[in-house]
């Protein structure tokens, strides 16, 4: 029996899970032993953990026998819910309590829960500020992971909660990269005024979960927001101008008329946008740069992270004259 803790890491092949799974790999000297859980195993991205010295695991969070099995011997888990993959919020409410009950049944000393506010502290659903989406939520995907935390809280469990950024990568694989307009020229539309955004590199959410497991009991118990940048919609812009050689401007649009833009999902990012805005000082203040930063020294900048992955957004070609 290897006397190595072992991290049980939820959603390895995807943004946060995939982050932290390389992450830990990476570590020198190797600290933790890491099991990748994912519903495909035999994916590219599950075979590169293994060829790295991840132990594959499938399991399936609708199905809590399989999330007891992946968490058996587990020091550590990192526990994480994808609710734009259903966009339920009853649904990931209960992935959230099988993941709490597996922990608990299996002893797990440390759990990383990947959380965000319910907004509906700040804010009544009546619809005055924002619409009423699914369920009585504002926004759906911040309500129920944020009503989710009790789900650990009230079983005791040993946790840190880990308040998530708008992730960078979204400009790549979320549709919300710059797109033409009718006169060619590229807009960059963030329906938020002049409010900065706090916003990270997905493999940045990874490496800080990382590091809080390697605090221990240190990070046990506190609420750990992180952010690499806090950008406005007009730098945000600016950043894409210089990393695209051509101009970005910043659409400051209404999040009335975003939700209107007809896109699956519209509606819930313009009400998360809506919140971000009214709430901005709470909301920044609770994801601090320079902390984050101090957890996680390599913390990546945006233009750092453009200049990586520039040439993937999927922008549409300047037409020829």
């Amino acid at each position: 029996m290897s006397l190595v803790p072992l991290i049980t890491v939820f959603g390895a092949t995807g943004a946060q899970g995939g982050g932290l799974a390389r992450a830990l790999l990476q570590l020198a000297g190797r600290p933790f032993r890491v099991r990748a859980v994912t519903r495909r195993p035999g994916c590219a991205a599950a075979q590169a953990l293994a060829a790295q010295g991840a132990e594959l695991c499938a399991a399936d969070l609708d199905e809590p026998c399989t999330l007891e099995r992946a968490m058996q011997g587990a020091y550590g888990a990192f526990c994480v819910t994808n609710s734009w993959e259903h966009r339920s919020p009853e649904r990931e409410l209960r992935q959230a309590e099988h993941l709490a009950e597996a922990a608990r049944r299996c002893g797990v000393r440390h759990v990383i829960w990947s959380t965000l506010e319910d907004t509906r502290r700040f804010v009544e659903p009546d619809g005055r500020l924002m619409p009423v989406l699914r369920g009585g939520c504002n926004v759906p995907h911040h309500d129920a992971k944020g009503q989710a935390d009790q789900a650990f809280i009230g079983r005791g469990l040993p946790l840190t909660r880990l308040l998530t950024s708008f992730h960078f990568d979204k400009l790549i694989h979320f549709g919300m990269q710059p797109r033409r307009g009718v006169d060619g020229r590229l807009g960059f539309v963030l329906p938020m005024g002049e409010a900065p955004l706090p916003a990270i590199a997905a493999g940045d959410i990874g490496a800080c979960a990382a590091a809080l497991f390697r605090q221990g009991e240190a990070a046990i118990g506190r609420r750990v927001g992180i952010a690499g940048e806090h950008l406005t919609g007009a730098q945000i812009a600016g950043a894409l101008s210089k990393a695209l050689g051509e101009p970005v401007r910043h659409v400051a649009m209404d999040p009335a008329d975003y939700a209107r833009l007809g896109f699956e999902g519209a509606d819930e990012l313009a009400n998360m946008f809506r919140f971000k805005q009214v709430f901005n000082d709470d909301y920044c203040a609770l994801r601090d740069v320079a902390a984050t930063r101090a957890l996680h020294p390599a913390l990546m900048r945006f233009e750092n992270f453009l200049a990586r992955h520039a040439a993937q957004l999927p922008i549409a070609p300047r037409a020829v004259a």
